[in-house]
């Protein structure tokens, strides 16, 4: 098991960590959510606990596209002020596997890219885990499906 790649986020450190074991291979800044952590639907809390990732989209596009309902529908263009919350780049879905938390699937929280890249590293999101676009297809590459996922 500790050959395995595994994530973990900290929420107090709005940090995500590549390990493989407890070997850190990469550290990302991430945003977590406005609203703190939490289960309930509609609170745009961002869960904790024991997750893995359930679904990849994104495979291949170009950096910066734009998602909805996971399919990719344009391209954002980062010189253009927008405040929606885009999902941008690539998506790692998120399905959770402990008592608390297993509605996360349903709720659709996932890490993904953002156009909001100037709030990474505070709690701003509305409930997923942003990421710099960057940073999320590098991380996209290396992470299979049924990937571990930590949140504390």
């Amino acid at each position: 098991m500790s050959s395995e790649l595994n994530i973990l986020v900290s929420v107090a450190e709005q940090t995500l960590e590549l390990r493989k074991g407890n070997e850190v291979l990469h550290r990302y800044p991430i945003s977590t959510a406005a609203n703190g952590i939490g289960f309930q639907e509609g609170s745009y809390c961002t869960p904790t606990g024991r997750f893995i990732v359930s679904e990849k989209f994104g495979h291949e596009e170009p950096i910066h596209t734009t998602f909805k309902g996971r399919v990719p529908t344009g391209i954002w263009d980062p010189c253009e002020c927008c405040e929606d919350d885009l999902i941008t780049s690539r998506i790692l879905w998120l399905d959770g596997q402990d008592e608390a938390n297993t509605n996360s699937k349903a709720r659709y929280i996932y890490i993904h890219g953002t156009n909001h890249e100037d709030k990474i590293g505070t709690p701003a999101s509305c409930g997923c885990i942003r990421m710099r676009n960057e940073d999320i297809i590098e991380l996209f590459e290396l992470v299979p499906e049924l990937t571990l996922v930590i949140i504390s």
